[in-house]
């Protein structure tokens, strides 16, 4: 009898093994399957979305820099409050510390460069629309318009 119940566990646990081979390698081929026959491409995926432009054809300080620099800077960074040191909620502000236009640590820290505070500091970072801007009224000369 405890032969015959021996036996029984042996060859139970010979299929059992087997079984889960079988179905470990259909899952296995399944998963391989499925991704080799997923194509998709970028017009394909979104082609039902409006696309985004970046305005960057008036570009002034007023217009564009001083609101992005409300939204984004003016929290800390203000006469009352210059956190680091450092105010912008007027041209002045902002424009003194630009003397090395994009070499700037102002410029280095809104583009979360290696080796900058990125900022804003626990904020989304500015988008590439929004550098863009300040990219261009830098390399103009940060005119106060």
């Amino acid at each position: 009898m405890l032969i015959f119940i021996y036996i029984q566990q042996v060859d139970m646990f010979k299929f059992s093994s087997y079984l889960r081979q079988v179905l470990l390698s259909a899952l296995f081929l399944s998963l391989i399957i499925m991704n080799s026959c997923y194509y998709d491409n970028e017009e394909d995926l979104y082609k039902n979305l409006q696309t985004v432009t970046c305005d960057t054809t008036n570009v002034t300080y007023s217009g564009s820099v001083a609101p992005l620099m409300q939204s984004n800077c003016v929290v800390c960074h203000s006469s009352t409050s210059a956190g680091g040191g450092y105010a912008f909620d007027s041209y002045d502000a902002v424009s003194s510390v630009l003397s090395d236009g994009l070499n700037s640590r102002f410029w280095g820290s809104i583009n979360q460069l290696s080796g900058y505070s990125p900022m804003p500091q626990g904020g989304n970072k500015f988008t590439e629309c929004d550098l863009k801007k300040i990219e261009i009224w830098i390399k103009a000369g940060y005119p106060n318009n």
